[in-house]
């Protein structure tokens, strides 16, 4: 078994500087103005990078921590690892409190970003050098590191150096030097980071077989939405420091909490409208521009359980989610301005309502050449169903409604 709790889990950088009296009375000012130019949050004990962290991982469940740079998901999962401190809060892995315990002691493998190889060492050895550190016998050492490198398709590289390989051939041999320790926890930090697209779509479906074979639980941190998509059980997604959502991958797509989650999730992002929602009894009808949208019967619902007043929104609505239309009273029109050909749709960037608005058209939509449709400057008439769209308040949080 190898669960994870994280029960409110907060990590402070202690502020170094010393005081003095120059900076007792000459400070205030400088401060202030790296409070302003920083999203961080800098308090008395010092920059707060994860403020209150809480969840609980399942045995063998494969979650992934996804936000942008500097969102506090490496910290967390290197505070897992043992390589951060825990400043306040408490890290149990199979029900044990780990704050105190050694890093080589919490039975934890991670695999970091930038390989982390022994350039001296073959590939044989560098699988074989955690192994034989715990002064394991060779037979033992021989067996879990053929065994390893079969897995992941390896075993032709064993007597090679790390330089002799390519960047996904790297990575797999850094993977397999954490996974022949037969971790309770395999921690991964941007593994993938590093290669190519071709690469890492490779690679994705590579930990996606290797997570059936290993018992392990998989914490794994990107800030690549189509990694924390296609790998996850369940993904994480915070931004400073905070947890904004957690859910599985279609749970968040389909139902986003705030509007930090909706745009940050889906490519291309989410399209958003300055729109008004009325309420009208129990009934709801979306207001934006001169078309009027129904949301659906189930959000409708759904709206009349939070009791949402009638309010100015935030409209949100993907690019799949939008079709075109011809006449309709709750159309939309818009001005053409860039269209790209993806193979087997189109993106095209539509100036409507004062902003940049994407709709993706399938090809098979499309008679004849796409660039006779969607040249610049071209109308282009729009729409969408009530079952589709997403409300948003316009406060600072953004919360969705529905929620």
């Amino acid at each position: 078994m190898a669960e994870v709790s994280l029960r409110h889990i907060k990590k402070v950088y202690p502020n170094t500087e010393r005081k003095s009296k120059k900076g007792l009375f000459g400070r205030k000012k400088a401060d202030d103005s790296a409070r302003k130019a920083s999203n961080l949050r800098i308090t008395d004990e010092g920059v707060l990078a994860v403020p209150d962290f809480n969840l609980d991982i399942a045995d063998r469940e494969f979650v992934v921590f996804v936000g942008p740079s500097g969102c506090g998901k490496s910290t967390t999962l290197r505070m897992v690892a043992g390589l951060e401190e825990i400043t306040d809060g408490e890290l149990y892995i199979d029900g044990q409190l780990m704050n105190d315990v050694a890093p080589k002691d919490r039975d934890i493998a991670m695999v970091f970003q930038n390989y982390a190889l022994y350039p001296h060492m073959t590939v044989r050895d560098n699988l074989a050098f955690p192994l034989k550190l715990r002064k394991m016998d060779k037979q033992a050492i021989d067996a879990r590191v053929n065994e390893a490198a079969e897995t992941l398709g390896i075993t032709e590289f064993l007597d090679r150096k790390p330089k002799a390989l390519s960047g996904g051939q790297r990575q797999r041999v850094a993977i397999g030097r954490a996974i022949v320790r037969e971790p309770k926890v395999l921690l991964m930090d941007e593994p993938l980071s590093n290669l190519d697209a071709k690469l890492r779509n490779q690679m994705r479906a590579e930990i996606i077989k290797l997570r059936q074979r290993i018992n392990s639980t998989f914490i794994y941190v990107t800030h690549d939405q189509t990694e924390a998509m296609t790998l996850g059980d369940r993904i994480v997604i915070m931004k400073d420091g905070e947890v904004q959502q957690v859910g599985t991958p279609q749970e968040v797509f389909e139902h986003p909490s705030n509007l930090f989650v909706a745009g940050f999730i889906g490519v291309p992002q989410m399209n958003f409208f300055d729109a008004e929602l009325v309420r009208d009894g129990d009934a709801y009808s979306v207001h934006v521009g001169d078309a009027i949208v129904v949301p659906s019967a189930e959000k409708q619902a759904r709206l009349a359980a939070q009791d949402v007043a009638s309010q100015s929104i935030t409209l949100g609505i993907r690019p799949e989610h939008i079709s075109l239309a011809s006449g309709d009273a709750a159309t939309l029109v818009g001005t053409v301005d860039v269209s790209e050909m993806m193979g087997s749709s189109v993106h095209v960037h539509l100036d409507s309502l004062g902003q940049d608005v994407i709709v993706i058209v399938p090809t098979t939509e499309i008679e004849g050449p796409y660039q006779d449709h969607f040249f610049a400057g071209a109308k282009v008439e729009y729409a969408f169903g009530g079952n589709v769209i997403h409300m948003f308040s316009k406060d600072e949080q953004g919360t969705n409604l529905e929620f």
